[in-house]
């Protein structure tokens, strides 16, 4: 098979689909990879470690003329052209939060598979959770920098010292997200809070936090009551396929104190609170209603040595098997038809048809 690797063109989105050593085992199976120039640079990994893996160096249009193609991020509108009938498309899609893209993939006759829908039987997302370990720690990281007065924060340390309050930090969802942004925010000495609606989920991470975490069943009320004491408010709410609930509304956000800060990992996918809408890298933050709003969709992106090689750890396997098989692929592994959002013109995967009913007919 001939597989298509583009240059991400997202705002400061600096992994890329494969890296050097999966493109070895690629060609070793006598695929070729077309990889655009420059793609893996931002993930320190040269073209030359690309050709000696095996892969040709291509431009842009010939990237995308593959009769695959692997990315990280989901296709952008100047990317829109290059999208052909028939082929395969293995990324990140999220389109239960962009109408946009859903009608051209429709219209372009690609079969489109998500990353973040290939699920198992048990229900875990093996290709989503590599990035929502790292985007979990980032973002207690990137909220422990916010809340720094010099950054427009409440000039609170979430570990404090001794004689001095640590920071609160609130995570609305204990999955993989949540269960990493509290290691983190544990590790940092802050005073952590857990909400989540699954009562097994809040016993499991009893026996993993014990009694450094408060855990709590997530209603309006316990929300409501947790918020204005937060320096920083962590959305790690997902529902697959779909968006996620608005847990927080604007006049929960009012009550936070200002200079508190709000992270919203799954607002590729919508997020749950209601004031926070994408941001970039190159312009993370803005303020409302006194609080300080971090909405950057690709967050690993920040960190793409780590976070493509982990992509990869977890996806290789899946793009082995479309080049190796094809589509049959998806007829061999349940896992992998799961991650089918549209193919033939139509959508096919249930969660999506539900947000987008009337493209669904």
């Amino acid at each position: 098979m001939e597989i298509g690797i583009p240059k991400e063109i997202k705002d400061q989105e600096f992994r890329v689909g494969l890296t050097p050593s999966s493109v070895r085992v690629l060609s070793d199976q006598k695929h070729q990879c077309f990889v655009e120039t420059s793609a893996g640079i931002g993930a320190g990994f040269e073209d030359s470690d690309y050709l000696a893996a095996g892969a040709k160096i291509v431009s842009c249009e010939e990237a995308w003329s593959q009769e695959t193609i692997i990315k990280v991020k989901e296709p952008l509108p100047s990317e829109y052209q290059y999208i052909k009938s028939g082929q395969i498309l293995f990324t990140y899609l999220h389109l239960a939060a962009d109408r946009a893209l859903t009608e051209h993939l429709i219209k372009s006759g690609v079969n489109a598979i998500a990353y973040e829908t290939v699920e198992l039987n048990n229900g875990k997302l093996p290709l989503l959770n590599p990035m929502s370990i790292i985007a979990g720690r980032l973002s207690v990281q990137f909220g422990a920098t916010y809340l720094e007065k010099q950054k427009g924060g409440r000039g609170v340390l979430l570990g404090g010292i001794p004689g001095v309050t640590p920071g609160q930090v609130v995570i609305l969802g204990g999955g993989v997200v949540g269960t990493e942004a509290a290691k983190i925010a544990i590790g940092m000495g802050a005073k952590v809070q857990i909400l989540d609606i699954n009562v097994d989920r809040l016993g499991y991470l009893e026996s993993l936090f014990g009694s450094r975490v408060e855990l709590l069943y997530s209603n309006s009320y316990q929300i409501e009551r947790v918020i204005p004491e937060a320096d920083l408010l962590i959305g790690a709410v997902l529902v697959i396929g779909k968006r996620a609930p608005i847990l927080v509304s604007r006049d929960f956000v009012k009550k936070m104190r200002p200079g508190s800060v709000i992270i919203d990992v799954a607002v590729d996918q919508g997020g749950c609170i209601e004031t926070l809408r994408p941001t970039s890298h190159s312009n993370p933050t803005y303020v409302e209603e006194g609080v300080i709003h971090f909405g950057v969709p690709n967050m690993p992106g920040a960190v793409p040595w780590t976070a493509t090689q982990a992509l990869n750890n977890s996806t290789l396997p899946y793009v082995v098997k479309l080049a190796n098989h094809g589509l049959k692929a998806l007829e061999m592994d349940q896992a992998l038809a799961k991650g089918l959002n549209v193919k033939n013109h139509q959508i096919v995967h249930p969660a999506v048809r539900d947000v987008f009913p009337d493209l669904a007919s």
